[in-house]
């Protein structure tokens, strides 16, 4: 399998992260990148640099204003007198209220970023842009034939919503992965395996019939995003009974999540899509930081095989996955599982 890598992901090094009213380090480092990258070219894989697909991909699916916002917030936010190196949001809209947009970048940053998770760097406009670049040339791999293609995506993108940086993520690199393939195939379906749900990708195509949404996660009750997430949430308008979304109780094993995986399955063939992207979430580890579920290194080839059953051409997205030994070992098993039933 090809996997879409760019090392400009190193230029996003967010250093500001909230744990429980603590300030630390974020969870989301550029080492990341590089174990997921070690693993992936230790068991073989070919590694490729994306093309430069212009702003189009990325249009697509976020708003003119959002993606000005991510463009210039950096900057704009270092012309004010005594401002921190990143940009922190301190301040939100709230939902139900009037709600003019603003103009100072205190409150576009309000407006624009739904949490503390996700500080806006020097490097951070750039390195999400080719995260995206990358999820977009493993699109077009598959659109030109490959049967699936790995977007080693760092930023993440999958609670980044049209206009709303969140948890880690600014572009939406899954749902511009799935627009991508939106342009040759009338249905494209999404399945989520991250540990978090998917908030920013079930909001993008909340209203849409042409795009079915999937999640396996730990309840959104007791793990982030807490407030979408849940099993009552399945579309509105047009997209009504094209979202699901499938908690799993914290904890949940390699067991428990393959079996609901493969109730998800049948619901993503019913839909009949012709191509399938999957955000590849590896944090349903056992031993990963966030502990939300305790998928095995085994069980990864397990689920992905399971998924590559489907035989639909598939882009898999890389989203979360935090450090800990287990990462590259979880991302190897992962793409052996998935090769081994394609």
């Amino acid at each position: 399998m090809k996997v879409v890598y760019s090392d400009k992901h190193q230029l996003h090094d967010p250093q500001f992260f909230i744990s429980r009213g603590k300030v630390k380090r974020s969870n989301e480092q550029p080492e990341r990148g590089a174990r997921l990258l070690a693993a992936a070219s230790g068991a073989g894989h070919e590694i490729i640099a994306p093309d430069d697909y212009g702003a189009g991909p990325r249009a697509a699916v976020h708003a003119p204003r959002y993606l000005r916002f991510l463009e210039t917030a950096h900057a704009r936010w270092r012309e004010l007198p005594d401002a921190s190196d990143e940009v922190i949001a301190n301040v939100h809209p709230f939902p139900g209220e009037p709600c003019a947009y603003p103009e100072h970048i205190v409150g576009l940053a309000g407006y624009h970023m739904g949490d503390t998770a996700c500080p806006i760097g020097a490097g951070t406009w750039e390195a999400a842009v080719w995260s995206a670049h990358c999820a977009t040339h493993a699109a077009r791999l598959v659109l030109d034939g490959e049967r699936a293609a790995y977007a080693l995506c760092r930023p993440p993108g999958h609670h980044a919503y049209t206009e709303r940086a969140n948890g880690f993520c600014y572009l939406n690199n899954t749902a511009i992965a799935a627009q991508c393939l939106r342009a040759v195939h009338p249905r494209v379906a999404i399945l989520d395996l991250d540990v978090h749900h998917g908030n920013g990708t079930q909001g993008i195509f909340y209203r849409r019939a042409d795009v079915l949404t999937v999640s396996l996660h730990a309840d959104a009750y007791n793990t982030t995003p807490f407030f979408v997430g849940h099993a009552h949430e399945t579309g509105e308008g047009d997209g009504l009974g094209y979202n699901i979304n499938r908690p799993l109780a914290v904890g949940t094993g390699d067991e428990g999540y393959l079996a609901a995986l493969k109730r998800v399955c049948l619901e993503i063939q019913a839909f009949a899509p012709g191509a399938l992207v999957v955000a590849l979430g590896l944090d349903a580890h056992e031993k990963d930081p966030y502990k939300g579920l305790a998928v095995t290194t085994p069980g990864f080839a397990a689920i992905l095989a399971q998924v590559a059953s489907l035989g639909l051409p598939t882009v898999l997205v890389q989203e979360g996955g935090y450090l800990s030994d287990d990462l590259g070992p979880n991302l190897a098993s992962a793409l052996r599982g998935f090769e081994s039933a394609a």
